[in-house]
């Protein structure tokens, strides 16, 4: 696989986000799922489409220590 950058990652996980119908405008890497109203089902969507598009299996702990926006892509990228 070509290196994927950070911004890559974080493009899918805002795409992610609007298809779970959150306003990401304005929304940057310390912005909480809190904050935009992400609950724990969207986030096991997100995981399914991390795995689908880069192959990272994101399992529920790991969705457990993930709280922001960064902190979901700074993961991806580290297992990536």
């Amino acid at each position: 696989m070509s290196t994927v950058t950070a911004e890559q990652v974080e493009k899918v996980v805002r795409d992610a986000l609007e298809s779970f119908g959150a306003e990401t405008e304005g929304v940057t890497l310390e912005t909480t799922f809190e904050e935009l109203d992400v609950d724990s089902l969207d986030l096991a969507e997100l995981s399914q489409i991390v795995e689908e598009q880069y192959g990272v299996v994101l399992k529920g702990d790991d969705m457990k220590q993930i709280a922001s926006v960064g902190d979901a892509v700074s993961m991806i990228v580290e297992r990536i």
